[in-house]
């Protein structure tokens, strides 16, 4: 059994500003203005959490959330341009344009009694509205890393977990009893590997350990939620890290239970290493701000599955058209359970999996129909995808790519083989028989 990491309070650092790189030229200027406001209007603010904690290793921040000793309420009362927002958690979203700077009131650890905090009984936090002191507020926090303040008044780092260290050592560290911290909030585990893939950082020992024999408590977390995270762990330009650390730390079956399952079984390693190649590509293409669609994403981590699927559909005689839609919409139905990929993504995805078993096929209507389809240019990079992991798709590749410039050319320069008349699977069309008029009777 591993030791029990049970990060607390160390007592106050203050870490003076001559001895960390934070300037206020790198915090937003909105976040600034929600600090001195805060400060003037005689409460406690600092900037906290991950804008902190980037900062501190040189990354420049996306978002800037600010913690304060006021009430939401007392917020608002503060900004006009202020809502408040949540249930489980009521938080105070002050405004600016396109930006929000997001206000929490410092929280309890405990429960006061009043009602205001609220837990499943497996231990899942599902309420938190009890109010406390700055101490009290960096204990609450998921990772030490995460528990840093920012005070604007001296321009000093406040650390009470040990915080500033950690992220010197570049660690990612739980505060508290690992285990109790996971099932409070289970998607902890998955934050856990995003960050440390964000960060190049690694996972504390201890805090790594139970992930996973817990990981089957992904399950209790809401599937939009979990959607969320895909697009956070797939989307920010980490994806082929974040999707080694669910591997390593036993995550990857909880989260794509089909695509785990197939990969695993898949001897020559090619199904894994397209999602590899593929999420690399992902990786590429945000360093340089270019578009990555959640369904060619999903189509991605999905494959696996759906190959999967497919193959026993066909073992099981199901003609191939018919076992390619079925396998599709097999495997889309089954990761709703966990995942909720919303109909404006999932639909796509399918017609780019569909589209694959067209590719062969080059007969001249057939080659046009297939260049005029919405999802062609995402269909074709996902052939060019498959290469990857096999050479068996090259001609394909040549032969399509070639088509978008000069189509004829490219028919004929490969002409249609004698039995392709038909989509794989696919029964040949049957001419209509014309009926006769009464008056040729």
């Amino acid at each position: 059994m591993p030791t029990q990491n049970n990060t607390a309070l160390t007592g106050l650092r203050s870490i003076p500003r001559d001895q960390h790189p934070i300037s206020r030229k790198g915090i937003s200027p909105n976040a600034l203005r929600v600090l001195y406001r805060l400060r003037e209007g005689g409460h406690e603010a600092y900037l906290v959490g991950g804008a902190v904690r980037d900062l501190l290793v040189g990354l420049q921040p996306k978002d800037f959330d600010v913690a304060t000793d006021a009430t939401p309420e007392q917020v608002k009362a503060l900004f006009r341009n202020c809502r408040l927002i949540g249930r489980r958690f009521r938080l105070a979203h002050v405004v600016f344009g396109r930006e929000i700077i997001e206000v929490a009131t410092f929280r309890a650890n405990v429960d006061d009694g009043s009602g205001d905090r609220e837990t499943h009984a497996g231990g899942r936090l599902l309420r938190d509205n009890v109010y406390g002191t700055i101490e009290d507020d960096a204990v609450r926090r998921d990772f030490t890393a995460n528990a840093l303040y920012y005070a604007i008044e001296d321009f000093s780092v406040r650390d009470y977990t040990g915080g500033f260290e950690d992220v010197q050592n570049r660690v990612m560290k739980l505060i508290g009893d690992p285990e109790l911290r996971y099932r409070e909030d289970p998607v902890r585990m998955l934050r856990a590997v995003r960050l440390a893939a964000k960060l190049g950082f690694s996972i504390d020992p201890d805090s790594a350990a139970p992930i996973p024999h817990l990981a089957s408590l992904l399950a209790e977390a809401a599937p939009a939620r979990l959607f969320e995270e895909c697009l956070k762990l797939f989307l920010s330009g980490n994806a082929e890290a974040s999707f080694l650390g669910l591997e390593r730390h036993g995550l990857l079956p909880a989260l794509l239970p089909e695509s785990a399952a197939a990969m695993a079984a898949n001897r020559s390693g090619a199904l894994r290493r397209m999602l590899l190649e593929g999420l690399h590509n992902t990786d590429a293409r945000v360093a340089v701000d270019e578009p990555v669609s959640p369904a060619f994403l999903f189509a991605l981590l999905l494959w696996p599955a759906y190959c999967r699927a497919l193959m026993a559909l066909q073992a099981e005689g199901v003609h191939a058209a018919e076992a390619q839609r079925r396998a599709a919409d097999r495997v889309t139905v089954h990761q709703l359970t966990t995942v909720a990929l919303p109909r404006r993504f999932s639909l796509p995805m399918q017609e780019i999996w569909l589209l694959q078993s067209r590719f062969p096929l080059r007969q001249r209507k057939r080659v046009v129909r297939t260049l005029s389809h919405p999802r062609f240019r995402a269909a074709f990079d996902f052939l060019v995808l498959r290469q990857s992991a096999s050479d068996d798709h090259a001609e394909d590749v040549a032969f399509w790519r070639e088509a978008q410039q000069d189509p004829d050319h490219a028919i004929a320069a490969h002409p249609a083989d004698a039995e392709a008349g038909t989509e794989e699977g696919a029964a040949p069309r049957k001419r209509r028989r014309r009926r006769r008029s009464a008056a040729a009777e």
